[in-house]
């Protein structure tokens, strides 16, 4: 494992065992039948390239409401139980005693990315956000905590962990590209991202 700071983002490269990854991989196979990936739209009306589930109290919607929060997935059942393998991570770098309330679930496919954004609908900013990397590698974009300026990019692999927290809590960040078919975790290639975080 190397450590690497990256304008305040914690960036754990290699963290996963490809063991642990691809027990990840199974147990997410089993949220994702629970609660099936889906696309939101964004507050415009557009569509969202990346695909979407959860696990946890709460997952994560948009529509032309807004973007917030929801204890259902849109076909109302209740989100699955966010695996232990997946929540033992947070306890390891973040808290032993404070759990997550959501683990966000992003599937990227060979187009997809994600615009610069900051992570601001939690209730609670004290705690980071954390994010697990499986499959695909995919650039990552970081800035300050307002949008323009100098960022600064980095590969993420398949098994890199990330924290964002205290200055970096509210940076922007995205996700530029994926390269396509660099992972061999998921038959049919791909990006899952996870992202850990405290709600309420």
């Amino acid at each position: 494992m190397t450590f690497l700071n990256l304008a305040g983002f914690q960036v754990y490269k290699s963290y996963l065992s490809t063991t642990v990854q691809q027990e990840f991989a199974k147990e997410l196979r089993d949220v994702v039948s629970a609660a099936p990936m889906f696309s939101p739209k964004t507050q415009s009306g557009g569509q969202m390239s990346v695909r979407m589930s959860a696990a946890g109290k709460y997952g994560w919607y948009s529509d032309a409401n807004g973007y917030r929060y929801v204890d259902c997935h849109p076909n109302g059942t209740r989100w699955p139980d966010i695996p232990d393998g997946i929540v033992s991570v947070w306890q390891d770098l973040v808290s032993k005693t404070r759990m997550p309330d959501c683990c966000l679930i992003n599937f990227y496919g060979e187009n997809a990315k994600m615009g610069l954004h900051q992570d601001n609908d939690e209730a609670d900013y004290s705690y980071p956000v954390l994010s697990i990397s499986l499959g695909d590698a995919a650039l990552f974009r970081v800035g300050g905590t307002k949008r323009g300026g100098k960022t600064q990019s980095i590969w993420l692999e398949s098994g890199d962990v990330v924290v964002m927290g205290g200055d970096a809590r509210l940076a922007y960040h995205g996700i530029d590209r994926i390269k396509f078919g660099s992972s061999r975790l998921f038959n049919a290639h791909g990006r899952l991202n996870l992202t850990l975080r405290v709600v309420d």
